[in-house]
């Protein structure tokens, strides 16, 4: 099963994929809720490249390494990988009036219910459109 989240990002198409492959940014937008945090990232953006977020409750009670090689890139369009589990993701940045519709499309994973899935990978997408948009505003 696949499942597909996406934002309109209000803000130009270069400073979307910017912020979507500089891990400093990453470390700022990609989590969930407030009490998770990336403390380190990493991105060799080529196909054939490895990226990897480590993701981790803000009180060191659990993390894990979301981790992948990307398998296809078209500069501020597309980039597709499989993560480590082998599931694979799309990711599409679309130019839309004044944004960029960026939308993630990957394989579920069978530990968890597809809703809760869908909810988390919205909330971290959520969490990119505003951290992208605070840039813009500064």
């Amino acid at each position: 099963m696949q499942i597909t989240v996406e934002r309109l990002v209000h803000s130009s198409p270069t400073a979307v994929w910017t912020a979507w492959n500089t891990p400093e940014d990453i470390q700022r937008w990609n989590a969930a809720s407030p009490d998770w945090h990336t403390p380190r990232s990493a991105v060799d953006l080529r196909e054939g490249g490895h990226f990897s977020s480590r993701m981790e409750a803000r009180d060191g009670s659990m993390g894990f390494d979301f981790e992948g090689t990307y398998t296809r890139i078209v500069d501020q369009q597309l980039i597709e990988y499989e993560m480590s589990d082998g599931r694979k993701v799309r990711v599409e940045f679309q130019p839309q009036g004044d944004g960029v519709l960026v939308r993630e499309t990957f394989d579920a994973e069978d530990t968890h219910q597809a809703e809760m899935q869908r909810a988390g990978w919205q909330a971290i997408l959520d969490n990119f459109a505003r951290h992208v948009e605070g840039k813009a505003a500064t």
